[in-house]
């Protein structure tokens, strides 16, 4: 997952290939749930790992639930109806994030389990209505108390004495025109109260997103509570229903993040010899309303073919057709066509959308004010929006993406980076996908191609103990892009040439070079591997330097590893450091910096690094050698250490580390087309 303030997406030419959807968020939270509240152990495969189900998870564990997590999505739930179960942990303070299918369905429960809770989140949870559950819930007898603003968390839930006496003559009324997770709620919830009697819910007013309840019926279902319905207005829960674990439960992959990937088929060209996109983990058969998208996509121009657990997308009809869609039934996945609409011919009209407003943020306000930055002409109003693209690829604007810190404004902005126009799409606070699908952007760029030219390089080059090395790693940090250590390579290319017994030098240079041109190399973080060996310590002795100075001298080994040091140039980007990246390697690189301080300082630095590892030395050898390392690297005939023509020239004997990378990143920031 990226956790940079921003990610930078260079202009993206294509998309082909397969991707592995993680598992439907809403699917996850009722799962999680209904095995709670049922008796027994259930074992949930597939679940999806992101801030929303942590978030259930923790409150689950804190209400007392068994809950033993083996890695690989699988959790292993013990249900608090369990012969040696037990009710809610009481008291309990309970933190929701901003997770809705968290937040209300646990409200829900608890308030009919009996025993004293509160239940916060972050401030946006604060101002997601929560009122119309509340109500409901009173109606039985529950009591229920706002701790801010009425009709929004955080809330109180209060029965010291138990179960509360509940009231169930009447049906239970709740509105279904704000959101679907107050009746998801009940439904939920209600089976505890079922013992006796039936119990009966009436929706008021229009229910919105059905297919969501559908979900929710399908998995009450799964653990034994078969509730009827008439028309989706009225809803028996039968007597004498109890949740039942089914033992083993999948969770399906999420058919909302499947829309920025049908989207993605549907805008991009397919590379040379491949068509689309494959999809992974959802089908044509899926219980989730939101693979309705298909057909939105259909609409629009997509070609789309499926099976029972895939997906294949790509490019039909070309620009898009604009649409005018009741999205009434997929409310989660239309954003994603409110950003197809840029690639459409004509203005697409998204209606009924009216629980945008009370989602994660408003996201009819966020996706028009986003959609205009790019150059869109928007309209919107209380449940509508109507998008009209650019005119002309000239008419396209570079744009900051401000995310609200809504998972789905991030993802479905990251599609605007096919732009005709060929410009880069900034996305601020990019980790904010991990509400739903933290691999996201890892899962985009296995799929997207750009070209090479387009992805972006830094080069930070400079003599030996410089500190470029620990820069370009900063830097590459802050930005989210890949490191390409050269050195490292030139160091592994020496141990490679050792272990095989080859002498570095120019009698065994073509072997050498043969060598390098297969190293099974990998960089894991820190970490450095050749093949199964992890080499880490083994290149960051003096001797492997050393060597590294020997082999880099090498014009056949240098030709050799060309094609290796390329290959780092991946979306979405790359900072590559070393001594000649800026004009050998990259020489187009629209950012070159060569690094460089005294050799007294970098003496110095060398003298602090090696004592620090508990090997002694003398500042005055240690001076010696590099700068006769630089006057070697210096005077070589192949790539010799200087700066490139249009490099930043850096000193940084008096400066920070933090110092020279925020000024390295002050720069690359005047570079890109959003400011600073």
């Amino acid at each position: 997952m990226f956790s940079t303030a921003f990610l930078d997406l260079p202009p993206l030419a294509g998309a082909a290939g397969s991707v592995q959807l993680p598992g439907s968020k809403s699917i996850s939270n009722r799962v999680l749930l209904l095995a709670a509240l049922s008796q027994g152990t259930t074992e949930v495969r597939d679940l999806l790992a992101s801030d929303d189900t942590r978030v259930m998870l923790d409150a689950l564990r804190q209400l007392g639930c068994g809950v033993e997590e083996s890695g690989g999505g699988t959790v292993r739930i013990t249900g608090l109806g369990s012969p040696h179960g037990a009710r809610p942990r009481s008291p309990a303070s309970l933190f929701m994030g901003n997770a809705g299918t968290a937040m209300r369905p646990l409200t829900a429960a608890l308030a009919l389990l009996g025993g004293e809770y509160e239940l916060s989140g972050v401030p946006r949870m604060h101002e997601r209505p929560i009122g119309d559950l509340v109500d409901a819930l009173r109606q039985l007898g529950c009591r229920i108390d706002y701790l801010g603003n009425d009709g929004f968390p955080p809330l109180r839930i209060a029965h010291a004495a138990g179960v509360p006496p509940l009231q169930l003559a009447a049906p239970i009324r709740v509105r279904g025109d704000v959101s679907s997770q107050f009746l998801t709620a009940l439904l939920m919830a209600l089976p505890l109260a079922a013992r006796q009697h039936d119990v009966v819910i009436e929706v008021v007013g229009e229910l919105i997103s059905k297919p969501y309840i559908r979900i929710t019926l399908e998995l009450l279902a799964r653990f034994g509570i078969a509730v009827r319905h008439e028309r989706w207005q009225r809803f028996t829960i039968p007597a004498g229903s109890s949740f039942q674990s089914p033992g083993l439960i999948h969770v399906e992959a999420d058919a909302s993040s499947a829309s920025y990937f049908i989207a993605a088929g549907a805008i991009a060209a397919g590379a040379t010899g491949q068509d689309g996109i494959k999809i992974l983990g959802v089908g044509l058969d899926s219980i989730q309303g939101d693979i309705r998208f298909v057909e939105a996509a259909q609409a629009m121009g997509a070609r789309i073919t499926g099976g029972p657990n895939w997906l294949h997308i790509a490019r039909g009809q070309w620009p898009l057709q604009a649409i005018d869609l009741d999205c009434n039934h997929i409310p989660d996945a239309a954003m994603t066509l409110a950003v197809m609409a840029l690639y459409a011919q004509g203005t697409t009209v998204l209606r009924n959308i009216a629980s945008w407003r009370v989602k994660e943020t408003d996201r009819i306000a966020a996706m028009a004010a986003e959609l205009r930055k790019l150059g869109a002409t928007v309209k919107e109003g209380l449940d509508f929006i109507a998008v009209t693209p650019p005119a002309s690829a000239a008419d396209w604007r570079a744009a900051r993406i401000h995310t609200y810190d809504d998972h789905r404004v991030a993802m479905c902005f990251s599609l605007a980076a096919f732009n005709p126009a060929g410009l880069p799409v900034r996305i601020e606070d990019p980790q904010c996908v991990a509400k739903t699908f933290p691999d996201y952007f890892e899962a985009l760029f296995q799929v997207a191609q750009a070209q090479a030219g387009s992805i972006p390089v830094i080069c930070i080059d400079g003599p030996t103990a410089s500190g470029k090395g620990t820069v370009a790693a900063a830097v590459a940090r802050a930005l989210g892009y890949h490191l390409l250590d050269s050195g490292a390579l030139y160091r592994i290319t020496a141990l490679a040439a050792s272990r095989a017994g080859l002498q570095i030098g120019p009698a065994d240079e073509p072997r050498i070079a043969e060598l390098a041109r297969q190293l099974p190399v990998r960089f894991e973080g820190a970490r450095v591997w050749l093949g199964d060996d992890e080499v880490t310590a083994a290149i960051r002795t003096e001797e492997a330097g050393m060597n590294a100075s020997q082999v880099s001298a090498l014009p056949a080994v240098r030709a050799a590893l060309l094609a290796l040091q390329h290959s780092f140039r991946r979306l979405p980007g790359l900072v590559a450091d070393g001594r000649d990246m800026g004009t050998v390697i990259f020489p187009q690189a629209p950012l070159k910096i060569f690094l460089t301080a005294s050799a007294e300082c970098r003496a110095e630095r060398r003298h602090r690094q090696l004592l620090s590892n508990g090997v002694s030395a003398n500042i005055a050898d240690l001076r010696a050698q590099l700068e006769a390392r630089d006057a070697r690297d210096s005077s070589r005939s192949v790539a010799p250490l200087k700066p490139a023509h249009d490099a930043l020239v850096l000193d940084n004997s008096e400066r920070t580390i933090d110092e020279i990378v925020a000024q390295v990143i002050a720069w690359w920031q005047a570079r890109q087309p959003f400011g600073a």
